[in-house]
């Protein structure tokens, strides 16, 4: 494996809050991060304010250039090919990089991502492991290629998922870990000390990009498998069920001893929270939002509205 120069020229890209603490850690290090590429702004909340990425803003805080393509182009290309940077980084981007642009930089594209690769390839690694009920994910540092997270492997590390990890619990983990394993990967390059491997496409999954609909509970999965998908999309996009015509959020609930009822029926209201029948067990649901309301816990939401035993949650 060659060597790599002791410092270097690097473009980082990446926009979300994923992204923040590798962007963070390259500027404390010794590496030179001579530009940014981040998505453009967008509009966020109830008012739709035009809002930076956090990528964007830590970038400017440091008085480093960023560049906000809306297209990975020709002309995006050429500015690429003028700052000569001898890598790129990217993790969290949120568009795949062109061939025109993954030959641009001396020592290829080094990618963070956040599964134990080649499990888990695609836009939503996070979000599927939970669903999917996986008890350990972690990241892989990469050299990318043409396709989607298909590149040679560099360095790996694990992280467990805790039964009461949701989306974003494991996010704000796998962050972290992603900065402090992709410096190593960029020590381990420089030094020559690492040899890529590549994948075995035969135990590859994917993991899509989630969708509203993706939320929706189907009520004659077990128990377990609801848990799952409602940690696996809090906070966003949420699983969500209908109660009385309306659209009711669950963020957290859990698994109860199971009772013969057909699924989805409202067997129990305590203080506790909502027990609803499953296609095999108890969902004990303890947090939720309603229609248009704000999120509250089950027992608050029992004293406001008039909910029932033997009611349908379809």
């Amino acid at each position: 494996m060659r060597s790599y120069d002791a410092l270097y020229k690097i473009v980082f890209m990446g926009t979300p809050d994923f992204a923040a603490p590798s962007l963070k850690l390259l500027i404390e290090s010794p590496y030179e991060v001579c530009a940014v590429a981040t998505q453009p702004d967008k509009p966020k909340g109830r008012g739709m304010v035009l809002t930076p990425p956090p990528v964007r803003v830590l970038a400017l805080a440091h008085n480093i250039p960023v560049f906000q393509p809306e297209r990975l182009n020709s002309d995006f290309a050429a500015k690429l090919k003028e700052i000569a940077p001898d890598m790129i980084v990217v993790a969290a981007y949120g568009k795949i990089l062109p061939k025109s642009v993954l030959e641009i930089p001396k020592y290829g594209c080094i990618n963070v991502h956040a599964s134990l690769l080649p499990k888990y390839r695609g836009a939503a690694p996070i979000n599927w492991a939970i669903i999917n009920g996986e008890k350990e994910t972690g990241i892989t540092t990469m050299l990318m290629d043409e396709g989607m997270d298909t590149g040679k492997m560099l360095l790996k590390e694990s992280v467990k998922i805790s039964n009461d990890d949701t989306a974003g619990t494991l996010h704000d983990k796998l962050k972290e870990v992603g900065a402090n394993l992709l410096i190593k990967t960029l020590d381990a390059l420089r030094n020559g000390t690492i040899a890529p491997i590549e994948q075995d496409d035969s135990l590859a999954t994917y993991a899509p990009m989630i969708k509203k609909e993706d939320g929706r509970i189907d009520w004659t999965l077990k128990a377990e498998e609801i848990k799952n998908l409602i940690r696996g999309l809090n906070p966003l996009p949420c699983a969500y069920t209908r109660w009385e015509g309306k659209q009711i959020k669950i963020f957290k609930a859990e698994v109860e001893a199971g009772v013969k009822e057909e699924p989805g029926t409202i067997i129990n209201i305590s203080t506790e929270g909502i027990f609803v029948a499953a296609g095999r067990g108890t969902l004990l649901i303890t947090e939720l939002q309603m229609e248009n309301k704000n999120r509250m816990s089950a027992s608050e939401f029992i004293k406001g509205y008039r909910i029932v035993k033997g009611q349908i949650l379809n």
